[in-house]
């Protein structure tokens, strides 16, 4: 098989077909006119809703209420990928001893040494992707907490109320973009395991989940269900 410094070439092609599948569907899912037909832009009206609503309650426990839940799905996902991470990083350490036992596994493939720490390092650097993504989310929330804090009396000016409404919705949307990108590389890591088979089975699984992540942004029945409670414009 013909290999450079030790890693075949079918890998290094199978991963540059992966950079491309999931770096083309990001770039298509937050293109501007395509993003409007998108389950996140649905989503960004109905904060834009929230936000407005928010200003015209005078108790807003249930809103804090409701920020807290999301900030909580947020950490559970950046503490999620530490512990994968400390588990990566365990297993190159363990070097030989690692792929040795990797070789006796069934469904190994015909991989050497370098590749497959080539495949564990590549694994380990989206999870270290998915933490920054979290976590930076994690602090936009944050300073949505902030906002909302500061948002506008009851009685204040409706030209104040939507600006804020606005600008806030603005915000979680922005906090949510991120999150779904560190979300959208779990799905994309699932997929590399396949790699630890075959190469060609990993790119039927990355397509896979380009194919998931289209139906779900794109066609899936929670998205028409949200546009249809939109009011109309």
């Amino acid at each position: 098989m013909i290999s450079v410094q030790g890693i075949p070439v079918i890998d290094i092609v199978a991963l540059a077909a992966f950079v491309v599948l999931w770096v083309g569907y990001t770039v298509l899912a937050e293109h501007r006119k395509v993003r409007s037909r998108t389950l996140s832009a649905v989503m960004a009206a109905h904060r834009e809703i929230w936000m407005r609503s928010l200003c015209d309650r005078e108790n807003r426990i249930s809103d804090t209420s409701l920020m807290g839940n999301l900030m909580r799905a947020v950490s559970f996902f950046a503490s999620a990928s530490i512990l994968i991470l400390g588990g990566l990083v365990a297993l190159m350490g363990a070097g030989e001893h690692g792929y040795q036992v990797y070789r006796e596994m069934p469904f190994a493939g015909q991989t050497s040494l370098e590749s497959f720490e080539m495949k564990i390092l590549l694994l380990a650097g989206v999870f270290v992707y998915t933490f920054f993504q979290f976590t930076w989310a994690l602090r936009q929330f944050n300073y949505c907490c902030i906002l909302m804090g500061a948002a506008p009396a009851i009685d204040a000016d409706a030209a104040a109320k939507t600006g804020f409404a606005v600008h806030a919705a603005r915000l979680q949307d922005l906090a949510a973009n991120t999150f779904n990108r560190g979300l959208r590389a779990y799905y994309f890591a699932l997929a590399m395991m396949m790699w630890f088979v075959h190469a060609g089975a990993f790119l039927v699984a990355a397509a896979c989940v380009v194919a998931i992540l289209y139906r779900r942004e794109f066609h899936s029945k929670s998205l028409q269900t949200l546009r249809a409670v939109l009011p109309p414009e």
